[in-house]
């Protein structure tokens, strides 16, 4: 019996009660997943959470409980979703004339969705193997942490909408731009073949296949376990090499040698973001105490990019379906944008 054979003895009404009740086990396990390790490794094992070893501990578990989570339900309903439309008629509507538009769409999408770097990584998945450009799919990976929510309310809350307006306007330009740019340089030979293959049944989709809810919610499932089974030695490995570094926060260093006076500062603090991963909630309370021992906020504004925009454990995500010329280019171009907003914002708003 095959794949299409077995969902088809599922009637549609047990389908989508299935359905109902896995998008509401999913939900409840994303609400209770932080505060379930709070009580676990808090209250119950009696770690201090505040301490290097406890926030490494509970950043590992509680990151890898949210990015899995995140990539089944990404990957499903993208899957779904692609299921009704083939990849060559997706780049068609996104592609030549409409790329640039399809930068600017991504690069705002990339601005609204509250992800770190690293949970951006599956949405960056979704969008490749939903026959997005990959242009268009790198406006989004730049544009998620680059301009990120935390940012905007710091800015707002210390500077006002002017200065707050620049560094939203800074970031979607480097976004759009440069994905542009990478989109026409035919980046689809940097991408592992896997991503550009959703599979039912052992066998590539065909678009003039006739698929009933029951068969598109099966690729769905299919889709989840062919990807996460390929990705999630890497998954495991960065989310451990961000849990291991996680904490370490060199405050008085970073203040001495990353001050006004300094004209490498900028520079500097991209150097020293990249292996503190976190997301931008988590690097705050250092952002502002820098801000009060004197930081420049272009500083300040480029460490904190450069953290949750070029995290090791992201890079080694990223491999997993990204060539290595793929990486350089977008680490290149991500560093260059940031160093450019941390000089700009210096020369905007002086210490």
């Amino acid at each position: 019996m095959t794949v299409i054979d077995r969902v088809h003895t599922a009637s549609p009404r047990q389908c989508w009660v299935r359905l109902g009740a896995a998008t509401v086990a999913w939900w409840a396990l994303y609400s209770v997943n932080l505060p379930f390790w709070d009580w676990l490794l808090g209250d119950a094992a009696g770690l201090e959470l505040e301490s290097r070893l406890g926030s490494g501990i509970h950043f590992f578990l509680y990151d890898t409980v949210k990015i899995l989570l995140l990539l089944t339900g990404i990957i499903f309903l993208v899957t779904v979703l692609r299921s009704f439309m083939s990849v060559e008629r997706t780049r068609a509507l996104l592609g030549g004339k409409r790329e640039g538009v399809g930068n600017v769409a991504a690069a705002g999408l990339g601005v609204i969705t509250p992800f770190c770097s690293c949970s951006a990584v599956p949405a960056f998945i979704g969008f490749v193997a939903a026959g997005v450009p990959v242009g268009v799919t790198m406006s989004f990976l730049i544009a998620s942490p680059l301009v990120n929510e935390v940012a905007i309310a710091l800015l707002l809350g210390l500077f006002g909408w002017g200065p707050t307006l620049l560094y939203v306007g800074a970031g979607l330009t480097i976004a759009i731009v440069a994905g542009f740019v990478l989109g026409r340089m035919k980046p689809e030979r940097w991408i592992e073949p896997f991503v550009f293959e959703t599979k039912i049944g052992g066998h590539a989709i065909d678009p003039g296949m006739s698929l009933t809810w029951n068969d598109r919610i099966q690729m769905g499932l299919e889709e989840v376990g062919e990807i996460l089974k390929k990705i999630w030695p890497y998954l495991l490995v960065g989310i451990g090499i961000g849990a291991a570094i996680h904490g370490w926060a060199p405050e008085q260093w970073f203040a001495e040698h990353a001050g006004p006076e300094n004209l490498f500062a900028v520079p500097l603090a991209v150097l020293l973001g990249v292996p503190l991963y976190s997301n931008a909630a988590g690097i705050l309370p250092m952002v502002e105490a820098l801000f009060d021992k004197g930081l420049p906020m272009g500083t300040l504004l480029a460490f904190m990019m450069a953290t949750v925009a070029l995290s090791l454990p992201e890079m080694i995500l990223l491999r997993r379906v990204l060539k290595p010329q793929l990486i350089g280019l977008f680490i290149a171009v991500v560093t260059v944008g940031i160093v450019a907003v941390g000089y700009l914002f210096n020369a905007v708003i002086p210490a």
